[in-house]
């Protein structure tokens, strides 16, 4: 087992520098800038999706690839358990205790996709509890300007807590509540607190162990003010109350938005409800390290992306994400195939392109992410004792009419913007109470 621990930390090593070393520039050079008019130079280097935001007005200054360390805890923890770590032979994990199940993805390996999906769901970031305070949401409709969104929405919190995978707050690296009450994880994201139609509106999701048992998910409506429970497939769509004409499938959006929970932080959905695909593996250009935190509104698309930001060169996973016709989703799911692009280095999704029910490219998603030691420059409480990876922005653009909404975390209208308290143990268990929820909402 010791032999085994050291091979695979001299390959977490080797692997990390091969995947900079290889990364040729393919047309792009550090000190570029790339805009809609220079779009093709881009063409192969992003997703078929992300290209249409560069043609549209999305700017990309081109900078050197860098190094992603994980925190020193997830690194121990990955060399400590990933030997006892495997797949069944219908793709569901066995033995994890933390840190990142497969450190070694072998291409060829039949089980390569669902590997590589894994290791995005126990990637190193937020690994044991975190709280967004104050996230903004800004929807833009084409020809309109950063300063006037169609709807701008403020999220009091977004919160995390992680029952397995704890490798920096006790208690470390499972929580009891994940053997007694089987949750993996709880997420909460309330109250909104505007518009003020919506003042109140939350959602709270509890990810089960058991891949057999489908999230157990609450919303609350500031119409009804109530709690109810919603179906595993409503979270693949946006939702909330409907506003005819923009985003969305059905030619309608919740409020003029168009994420849903299934789409945050690229993919949120649960691992075993969809089959994976390994298209191969590939240098392209992603954000990662970000310059502007908070990110910046892109002025030459009228708000609808973020730029100019620094995107660099990395090595990155094609998989073919599509919802298993037999799971508890069935045909209900909105979004029946998705193609991400997940670094193989800090395994967060870069990017990440939605098809609809006919195959057609329907949506893009494009994560802005930073490394360092503090959300925000001058943070005073979020500052941690080492750099870490977190997303700054993500954008979801419906490319079939150009309806886009922005994410911002942190936020830049809100007084409190150091944003991201990760690992800080500042997320609690009352926070993902569903009577908390209906209580905030009042």
């Amino acid at each position: 087992m010791r032999v085994k621990m050291k091979l695979i930390a001299t390959a977490l090593s080797a692997l990390a520098a091969l995947s900079i070393a290889s990364s040729p520039s393919a047309g792009v050079n550090p000190g570029d800038t790339i805009t809609k008019d220079q779009a093709d130079k881009v063409a192969d280097l992003v997703s078929p999706g992300n290209l249409v935001l560069v043609k549209q007005g999305m700017t990309m200054k081109i900078v050197p690839t860098g190094r992603l360390e994980w925190p020193p805890p997830y690194k121990s923890a990955t060399e400590k358990y990933s030997p006892q770590v495997n797949l069944a032979p219908d793709g569901t994990l066995k033995g994890y205790a933390a840190g990142l199940p497969f450190p070694l993805v072998d291409s060829n390996d039949p089980q390569a996709a669902q590997k590589v999906m894994w290791n995005f769901s126990y990637r190193p970031l937020y690994t044991d509890d975190a709280i967004a305070k104050n996230v903004e949401l800004a929807s833009y409709r084409p020809g309109s300007a950063p300063a006037d969104p169609v709807e701008h929405f403020t999220i009091g919190n977004v919160g995390f807590y992680n029952n397995t995978g704890r490798t920096e707050v006790n208690p470390i690296p499972t929580n009891s509540d994940a053997l007694a009450a089987g949750i993996r994880y709880r997420f909460g994201a309330y109250p909104v607190l505007e518009p003020s139609e919506l003042r109140g509106f939350g959602l709270i999701r509890y990810r089960n162990m058991d891949p057999k048992i489908e999230d157990n998910s609450w919303m609350s409506t500031p119409s009804s003010r109530r709690v109810r429970r919603i179906s595993a497939n409503e979270l693949s769509d946006v939702l909330g109350m409907y506003d005819a004409g923009f985003g969305g499938g059905s030619g309608a959006a919740s409020y003029a938005s168009n994420l849903d929970p299934d789409s945050f932080f690229g993919f949120a959905a649960k691992i075993e409800d969809f089959n994976y695909k390994l298209l191969g593996e590939k240098s392209m250009l992603a954000v990662a390290n970000a310059a502007n935190s908070p990110a910046k509104l892109c002025e030459g698309d009228g708000g609808r992306t973020i730029c100019p930001e620094n995107w660099e060169m990395r090595r990155v996973y094609v998989i073919e994400a599509d919802a298993k016709q037999t799971s508890l989703l069935g045909s209900g799911v909105s979004i029946p195939k998705r193609i991400f692009y997940i670094d193989s280095e800090g395994w967060f999704i870069t990017a990440s392109d939605q098809y609809d029910r006919e195959g057609k490219l329907w949506k893009t998603l494009a994560t802005f992410n930073a490394y360092r030691d503090r959300p925000v420059p001058d943070a005073r409480v979020a500052i941690w004792p080492f750099k870490r990876m977190f997303q700054t922005a993500l954008v979801d653009e419906d490319v079939t009419n150009g309806f886009s909404t922005v994410l911002l975390s942190p936020g830049f209208e809100t007084e409190e913007h150091e944003g991201w308290y990760i690992n800080m143990g500042v997320a609690s268990d009352n926070f993902f109470n569903p009577v908390t929820m209906s209580n905030a909402a009042h």
